[in-house]
């Protein structure tokens, strides 16, 4: 096992576990990033899918990975990587498997599944300590499905069932749910945030939870050009401009012990990633909206300045 971390994208590994022409939409960042993923986590996988807009991968008898691919509904992928894991831990202990022939459970799912209808199943699974990786790509609503609200959804965005208007101008008046902390809350060995536009982190830290044997969790932020009203062309920039801006922090956590990984040297304000969006173009035309403006910098601002007060950042 090669945990040593990599230093720069010329470590990162050439060889694709992904085979090209998927039917995902084009520019999707929950895809680049699985790419990523998939590079450290080899072809000894089994990767269980919650059913969202990663379904389309792999349609029989399409597929385009090399590894083992389970369906599920929404709400049951970790009962289902329960199955698998513990089918495969029997087979060795019965001689009927060889070790080396073992493989790692992956669940994959968007955050509707991770954050609302598949959260009591996580729970459970956690709580047993089964021995999986749980990869979310956040692309922050039910996106196959018409992008309608979901509890990942942020304050002020447009979605297909908060739309922005008279009754409701900023759209959504929620705020995102904090799935990071619901899941460290249970204390796992390994759960971090990663990013598309950040493969050296997301690398290093999938290298880093393989020593550590239970449930592990990556959420990655999904710029979804059809979703968020943007270029296809564009993701990678603004999954970068997310973590410039701090409204996505890159972070890890080891058995609830938590730290920053990327802390940005500048943090730009929020409107420079809000306003290349479609989704939050009402909050700049026909007329800004400031208070919302205002609500979602200070809501930015309130975490960062906790952060550094609980020390978390090692300045």
């Amino acid at each position: 096992m090669n945990i040593a971390p990599i230093k720069s994208i010329k470590d990162i590994p050439t060889e694709e576990d992904i085979f090209p022409g998927t039917p995902v939409c084009a520019g999707c960042g929950g895809l680049l990033a699985l790419r990523h993923c998939l590079k450290v986590l080899g072809k000894k996988v089994v990767i269980v899918n919650a059913a969202g807009c990663f379904t389309l991968l792999s349609i029989y008898p399409f597929t385009p990975f090399q590894n083992s691919w389970l369906y599920t509904a929404m709400a049951c992928a970790p009962a289902g990587a329960q199955g698998i894991r513990d089918a495969l831990d029997i087979l060795i202990k019965k001689g009927r498997l060889d070790p080396e022939e073992d493989l790692k459970v992956v669940v994959l799912t968007g955050d509707g599944a991770a954050y609302d209808i598949g959260i009591a199943s996580t729970s459970g699974a956690i709580y047993r300590n089964l021995d999986f990786y749980y990869i979310c790509y956040d692309n922050e609503a039910y996106g196959n499905t018409g992008f309608q609200w979901s509890g990942a959804t942020p304050f002020a965005s447009k979605t297909g069932t908060t739309p922005a208007g008279r009754i409701s101008p900023t759209g959504t008046e929620l705020s995102k749910k904090n799935l990071f902390e619901i899941w460290k809350s249970h204390k796992p060995p390994y759960l971090a945030t990663i990013s598309p536009a950040h493969p050296v982190d997301l690398i290093n830290k999938f290298k880093k939870a393989e020593q550590y044997k239970g449930p592990k969790l990556f959420i990655n932020l999904s710029p979804c050009p059809p979703g968020w009203a943007t270029d296809t062309s564009y993701t990678a920039r603004l999954a970068k401009l997310a973590v410039d801006t701090g409204i996505w922090a890159l972070k890890e956590a080891v058995y609830g012990e938590a730290r920053h990984t990327v802390i940005p040297r500048r943090v730009k304000p929020v409107e420079e990633y809000l306003k290349g969006q479609g989704r939050f173009a009402h909050l700049f035309k026909p007329s800004r909206q400031e208070d919302a403006l205002k609500k979602i910098q200070e809501m930015v601002d309130r975490y960062w300045n906790e952060a550094r007060k609980a020390e978390v950042i090692k300045e």
